[in-house]
């Protein structure tokens, strides 16, 4: 991969990110009437008067007072510019260098977008079949997923190599979805172009004894990835509101606790510098029944199954019901669910594919600017 270095050197990101937030914690504290609308006024003019002044600091977000309206939008700042303070604090200014993928390839919208937990989804309504932003064809997504694979691979050497610079962030990817919904293909068809130095992936299963001493996150945050890794978690801490309340395993009551620690949970590692892609994959029952057939029939598929897993199946509606709460109780503005119609094997793995891309680009890491004197070291090594 060749390394074309700008000359001009970024500051910190975050650092404009920041500040956002600290002007938005003052305004926040002010109260209504003369100094809000002095506040506006002024604001107004500042604006008028520098029609050039760049877009982060003339159009900043309001947060309004009353009824806690504001109050996600703020924390969703919060958390966003404490997360971007993480990145290496001097980088070079590098284009992504790989080579253009063809138009057709690319989702109609942002996959991001198209599939994102909103407060009115409905599971039920959602059709698992179906390839929301992307009618191209099981053909044309098999190349999507080829033509972008690169991207994503040198996102993550970008990542990695962020940590040598001080950066501290990495993102983690949390899959979700009954037995056979294709979790596991993920890893190997969307990660393939990654180093496997840099992918920390986890495969949750029934807690251990040891486990069980401790509370539910304790085993999540011993799986967390560190800083410049990618994490992948193959079921997770969402285990603990999905399988404990569909078998009764724990009260009820304290399900539903589970929720906001959950939420507060994920903050607190966004805050810290890991980036979250939570995905739900979602087939249907009929298909279900058809990989776990294809299991028992082929030899080398049968050590994935066990008979669990057609005890599973009784609890079908139960885990509907149960996805459903988690999804409306924990897709959250830092932290938002986005549900992959996974009947279609290509697809789901293409729509991953363009979420982590999503994240990924969001974060732009790129390469940090040595500590050392580069022309001076190329004359000591030539001389060497």
């Amino acid at each position: 991969m060749s390394m074309r270095c700008a000359g001009a050197i970024r500051p910190q990101r975050g650092t404009v990110a920041v500040a956002d937030a600290l002007r938005q914690d003052v305004r926040m504290a002010k109260s209504k009437g003369d100094k809000k609308a002095a506040k506006k006024k002024d604001s107004a003019k500042e604006v008028k008067g520098n029609p050039k002044r760049p877009k982060n600091q003339a159009d900043e977000p309001k947060v309004k007072k009353g009824k806690g309206k504001g109050k996600g939008k703020a924390q969703v700042k919060s958390s966003e510019a404490m997360a971007a303070a993480l990145a290496a604090p001097e980088v070079y200014d590098t284009p992504v260098d790989v080579e253009p993928v063809k138009k057709q390839l690319h989702p109609e919208q942002p996959i991001s977008e198209v599939l994102r937990v909103g407060r009115e989804f409905v599971l039920a309504d959602f059709d698992p079949s179906s390839t929301p932003g992307f009618d191209g064809g099981r053909k044309a997504g098999k190349k999507a997923l080829a033509a972008f694979a690169p991207e994503i691979g040198e996102w993550q050497e970008r990542l990695f190599a962020e940590t040598k610079g001080g950066g501290r962030r990495s993102l983690l990817i949390v899959l979700q979805g009954l037995d056979s919904a294709g979790k596991g293909g993920i890893v190997r068809h969307v990660m393939s172009n990654a180093d496997p130095a840099g992918i920390k992936a986890t495969a949750f299963k029934a807690p251990t004894e040891e486990e069980r001493q401790h509370d539910f996150l304790w085993r999540i945050r011993k799986a967390l990835p560190g800083p410049g890794q990618i994490g992948v978690f193959d079921r997770s801490h969402y285990e603990d509101v999905l399988v404990a309340k569909v078998r009764k395993l724990v009260p009820a009551a304290e399900v539903t606790k589970r929720y906001a620690i959950i939420n507060a949970f994920e903050r607190e590692v966004i805050e810290s510098g890991t980036q979250l892609v939570k995905v739900f994959m979602y087939i249907s029952r009929d298909e279900q029944r058809d990989r776990l057939m294809e299991r028992l029939e082929r030899e080398d598929k049968r050590f994935k199954y066990t008979p669990g897993d057609t005890d599973n199946r009784a609890f079908w509606d139960d885990y509907m019901k149960a996805f459903q709460m988690m999804l409306g109780r924990t897709s959250t503005r830092i932290a938002p669910w986005h549900v992959i119609p996974a009947n279609n094997k290509w697809y789901a793995r293409y729509a991953v594919q363009q979420l982590i891309l999503d994240k990924l680009r969001e974060m732009s890491p790129d390469w940090p600017v040595p500590d050392y004197d580069i022309e001076a070291e190329k004359a000591r090594l030539k001389d060497s």
